[in-house]
């Protein structure tokens, strides 16, 4: 990207003039409490699905006609606003990888394990589970699948501490992670327990199952439960499981990457539930 030429003091020049001049990126440990999303889909997600969360805004001079309504609305906001310079969006980001754009938001908010029950018990709704699932390229991408064929809700489940979503997560999903209802739990297994107490058919993933996903008649509400990416599912969380599938290959090779894979078992979830018009 060119960088945006310096105003004669030395600073960048600011989105709106005659208005104040950018406050300075926030410091880190401004930062850490809240979320720093990076790119440009993922941060016009948080601006379209939670603007009241939005606290700055700094972009790429590139990006100014993508992120012209954005800025208008800050601008009526009374919130930071700045056109930045590539090298103080890394900075802010942490990476080069922002695509121009990187949001200051507030934390986002988790759904309880009874939320996600409740919903899927409501709408006879899909939700994908994450047994250990640490690759933030991989669960931004299931999270952008699952937004995509219209998932209710993604489960994260991790040992302790809490898992969290990883910048370049949220910015892989291109705005998933704002489109479906999150969760996290330290104990996959025992919440999957108390799903299934209210109803909730559980269905595991794994390569090496008898039973076909392909035309699987996945009962709703149901979750969908995807292992580690070496490992698989754990002995406790496979226990809780109604079902185990597999998707059938030619054997070429071992397995699916655990992110097409979800792509492919969701797309089976909702098989005949979304409409020609929502596609």
């Amino acid at each position: 990207m060119k960088n945006r030429p310096n105003d004669p003091r030395g600073r960048p020049r600011h989105a709106h003039p005659g208005s104040a001049p950018p406050r300075p990126p926030p410091p880190r440990h401004v930062a850490e409490t809240g979320e720093v999303v990076i790119g440009l889909r993922a941060g016009l997600a948080v601006f379209k699905r939670r603007p009241g969360d939005v606290l700055r805004v700094a972009f790429a001079r590139e990006l100014r006609d993508e992120v012209a309504e954005l800025a208008r609305w800050a601008a009526s906001q009374r919130i930071p606003c700045a056109e930045l310079h590539e090298a103080e969006l890394d900075r802010i980001a942490e990476s080069s990888h922002h695509e121009g754009l990187c949001v200051l938001a507030r934390p986002r908010k988790w759904a309880s394990a009874q939320d996600v029950a409740a919903l899927l018990v409501q709408r006879r709704g899909t939700a994908i589970a994450l047994d250990r699932v640490r690759n933030p390229y991989n669960v931004g991408a299931i999270l952008r699948s699952a937004a995509f064929f219209g998932i209710d809700a993604v489960l994260l489940g991790t040992p302790a501490p809490h898992p969290g979503l990883p910048p370049m997560a949220v910015r892989v999903a291109e705005g998933g992670a704002e489109n479906v209802t999150l969760a996290r739990t330290t104990d996959l297994a025992d919440t999957l327990s108390r799903l299934r107490g209210r109803g909730v058919k559980v269905v595991g993933a794994d390569g090496q199952a008898d039973r076909s996903a392909i035309g699987f008649p996945f009962a709703h509400p149901t979750v969908l439960v995807m292992g580690n990416e070496r490992e698989g599912l754990g002995d406790r969380v496979r226990a809780q499981c109604d079902a185990i599938v597999a998707i059938p290959g030619s054997g070429a090779v071992e397995s699916l990457n655990v992110a097409v894979a979800t792509g492919v078992l969701a797309s089976e979830m909702v098989r005949g539930r979304v409409s020609p018009a929502a596609r």
